[in-house]
């Protein structure tokens, strides 16, 4: 069995982690606090990513029309239907949730440590995105529970960011991860596998990259095209390759095998809404995809880390 597993995976997986620092099931409440983002507002960028839908990659978060303790209520009583005993963790999810001075951001990520049960805190935003103020604040939120930074990378390509709108360096991604980890700060990097025009050897470079840094855990999407999205236009101007499903189980294993086998994966393929996917179909089927990661790595007799 693989030293970080309790059921048949060959990957570190998020709900063993939880289980193992939580001792029982914890899920996520997902919330919309209302952030813009300086990728879109014209300070680094305007349109945002490629990529990023209109609720920025906030789909299954609370309502932002509601304020925050509504939201979690709601999530989470929604969520408790299911698992019942769980505990939970806010996780402020759509667009760049640090990028607001120090008391907004107080306004909305201090309520929540008042739930009962909640057990820490996620926070998804740009690596350029964190001032100093904050990262004093953020450090001073981890004495108080259990903090996560959640930073977009996506690739290590120079041209691929360039061409997704990406609006930030790799310097700048790397030297936020410094000064997190300088303030004992758990860090999860987001990529995307399957970018306009990236290779199978571009997309495990960027996880070879990753390997070598301080990070605590990672997100491994699918491209997801959606309606609405400039994505959407450059993939109908320019047909560029969309993975299939074996392109994308493959790659992922290989990227596995690089990883550490201490970093957590928090997630391993896309969870778009049907209703808004353009490409890649087999997406939809989140179940399938998982199945036969795990049915291709027994088939290799691999595991996370193998190649580290």
């Amino acid at each position: 069995m693989f030293q970080y597993s309790n059921t048949n995976k060959r990957y570190h997986t998020l709900d063993y982690e939880y289980k193992k620092k939580y001792h029982g099931k914890v899920f996520k409440v997902s919330l919309n606090a209302g952030f813009s983002c300086p990728n879109i507002d014209g300070t680094v960028g305007v349109g945002g990513c490629l990529y990023c839908s209109k609720s920025g990659s906030g789909e299954f978060a609370g309502n932002k029309e509601d304020d925050i303790k509504k939201q979690f209520e709601e999530v989470k009583n929604n969520m408790l239907k299911k698992w019942p005993n769980a505990k939970y963790i806010g996780y402020f999810q759509a667009r760049t949730n640090t990028y607001a001075p120090v008391e907004e951001l107080k306004k909305v990520y201090e309520p929540i440590l008042e739930e009962e049960n909640l057990v820490g805190i996620n926070i998804a935003t740009r690596p350029d995105a964190i001032t100093e103020d904050c990262l004093d604040y953020l450090e001073e939120l981890n004495k108080r529970t259990n903090l996560t930074i959640e930073l977009g990378l996506q690739t290590t390509k120079e041209e691929t960011s360039i061409l997704i709108n990406r609006c930030h360096t790799l310097e700048c991604f790397e030297n936020m991860v410094t000064k997190l980890r300088k303030r004992k700060i758990d860090v999860i990097v987001h990529i995307i596998n399957g970018l306009p025009y990236e290779t199978k050897e571009d997309m495990i470079n960027t996880v070879k990259y990753l390997n070598r840094l301080d990070i605590q855990g990672i997100k491994i999407h699918m491209l997801s095209i959606l309606k609405d999205t400039p994505m959407e236009k450059l993939w109908k101007k320019e047909k560029f390759k969309v993975l299939t499903k074996e392109e994308y189980i493959d790659i992922v294993v290989d990227q596995l095998e690089y990883l550490r086998p201490e970093i957590v994966i928090h997630r391993i393929t896309g969870d778009p809404k049907k209703e808004e996917l353009i490409e890649p179909k087999w997406l939809v089927k989140k179940f399938c995809v998982l199945n036969d990661i795990d049915k291709e790595m027994v088939r290799r007799n691999t595991y996370q880390g193998a190649k580290c």
